[in-house]
């Protein structure tokens, strides 16, 4: 291909071909891609160049001169300079389209993997689903103190008053707090310069049980006029809990090791895909609850269980997924990083009247634990694995393989590690059977995806 050389600021004529995983619309100039934050594809665009580079280009639409099928006029003011809705000018139809293109690239070209993937599942909400936000609260030019979300790569706050993914109280609660900093003198925290006192506030709800936590994040151990503000809240808005937490650091780390309860039990109940859980502020817990159970319910599918199988949960968080499969199976053994996850994790258990060796939890790093298990020589029948965005380490895989499951079912929020994972277990002989994403991330560019593995034959030497 001839070397095409662009310039900053040229005028280009593109028709948008697909999205990239970052929701950036992909086109092409005598062969060149050309990113284009906001379109769609179909577009047929005035587009200019913002940055060139060898081999590819970033561009900022000036003109649509034909939108694509799937365009269509966003219903937030300020999607584009928050960033969080990176879809909403697209319907959903072709959002759910473009997620799957997401998944079956990321297999297809990152794995090297012939696999077919399955549409993805939409999500029951498009709006409102997020069962919890944490915004952070500063001052807008003139002085007012505001709550919203930062803007793309920076941690400039675009007022967010009526976020659309957010249930209505809580973009009410976030106002009325804003407004109450204002009269009581709470200032809040400029990070700038590491002074104020509130840095974000935090609000969670059962999804099922409508209980609701709210928790500010200080810079410091307490609040001035501290009840006042708390119960004229807890009031308002029928708050079942509210929080303090301190965090003094100089971190981009929201939430910080202390809370203390300021009014109600500290902690709020709910229930996922019919586990009982309760949580407070430090444990993962899926943001979308009616997608989540979707989810559950297809993972727990994808596992087919059997009523003597050992499953082993890895990344188990609270254990919702591990707890919802265990009327298939014998035993539930859960790991997690995360001590506050599995003192959660272990008292569901023992709400449900489970016992030592049925289900038990143990706080552990997942690739230690995988690969202790192994040496003890442990066979779980199923493998359930749930990693962070960055997937699972080399020693978790290894271990993985070095206990041959039957079967390994991996969930996860990044579909190019997701690939990377299962091009590693494919060649150890484990065959993906099935892919499948799901829209936990309505109107944003995150899609989890679900896959089933199955073993190949069994290990030299294994059952």
């Amino acid at each position: 291909m001839p070397e095409i050389l662009l310039k900053k600021n040229q005028l280009l004529t593109l028709t948008i071909d697909s999205l990239s995983s970052d929701g950036s619309g992909v086109g092409r100039h005598e062969g060149m891609a050309v990113f284009v934050p906001g379109s769609a594809p179909g577009d047929r665009l005035r587009v200019r160049v913002t940055k060139a580079l060898k081999t590819y280009a970033y561009g900022r639409m000036e003109e649509v001169l034909a939108p694509g099928p799937g365009r269509r006029t966003p219903d937030c003011p300020v999607c584009g300079p928050c960033g969080g809705c990176s879809l909403r000018h697209l319907s959903y139809e072709a959002e759910l389209a473009a997620k799957t293109g997401f998944v079956q690239d990321a297999f297809t070209r990152l794995g090297g993997l012939c696999l077919p993937v399955a549409p993805a599942l939409a999500s029951p909400l498009e709006n409102g689903y997020r069962n919890k936000v944490q915004l952070p609260v500063g001052r807008r030019a003139d002085g007012r103190i505001v709550t919203g979300f930062y803007a793309g790569r920076s941690h400039r706050i675009i007022e967010t008053p009526d976020c659309r993914l957010q249930p209505d109280w809580m973009n009410a609660l976030a106002g009325r707090a804003c407004a109450l900093f204002e009269q009581l003198g709470v200032e809040p925290y400029d990070e700038a310069t590491h002074t104020g006192l509130v840095r974000h506030l935090y609000m969670r709800q059962g999804w099922h049980s409508g209980q609701r936590l709210l928790c500010f994040v200080c810079n410091g151990k307490a609040l001035p006029r501290e009840a006042e503000l708390c119960e004229t809240l807890q009031r308002e808005f029928s708050l079942t809990t509210v929080l303090v937490n301190e965090n003094t650091a100089r971190t981009n780390v929201i939430v910080g090791p202390r809370t203390r309860t300021v009014l109600g039990p500290g902690r709020i109940a709910d229930t996922l895909a019919g586990v009982p859980i309760e949580m407070g502020v430090h444990e993962f817990y899926q943001v979308n609850t009616p997608a989540a159970e979707l989810l559950y319910a297809r993972a727990r599918a994808f596992a087919g269980l059997q009523p003597g199988d050992f499953l082993l949960d890895l990344y188990c968080g609270m254990g919702t997924i591990g707890l919802s499969m265990l009327p298939d199976c014998r035993r539930l053994v859960g790991v997690e990083v995360v001590p506050q996850a599995v003192e959660s994790a272990a008292a569901t258990a023992a709400r449900l009247g489970l016992g030592a060796g049925q289900a038990d939890f143990y706080c552990l790093d997942a690739g230690a634990a995988a690969a202790r298990f192994a040496a003890e020589g442990q066979h779980p029948d199923v493998i359930v694995v749930d990693p962070p965005r960055k997937g699972c380490d080399a020693a978790t895989l290894r271990a993985l393989v070095e206990m041959a499951p039957r079967t390994i079912v991996m969930v996860s929020c990044n579909p190019a590690t997701a690939a990377r994972d299962t091009r590693t277990l494919a060649d150890a002989g484990y065959r993906p059977e099935a892919v499948q994403p799901v829209d936990l991330f309505p109107r944003t560019k995150h899609v989890e995806t679900l896959l089933r593995l199955v073993r190949a034959a069994p290990a030299q030497g294994g059952r």
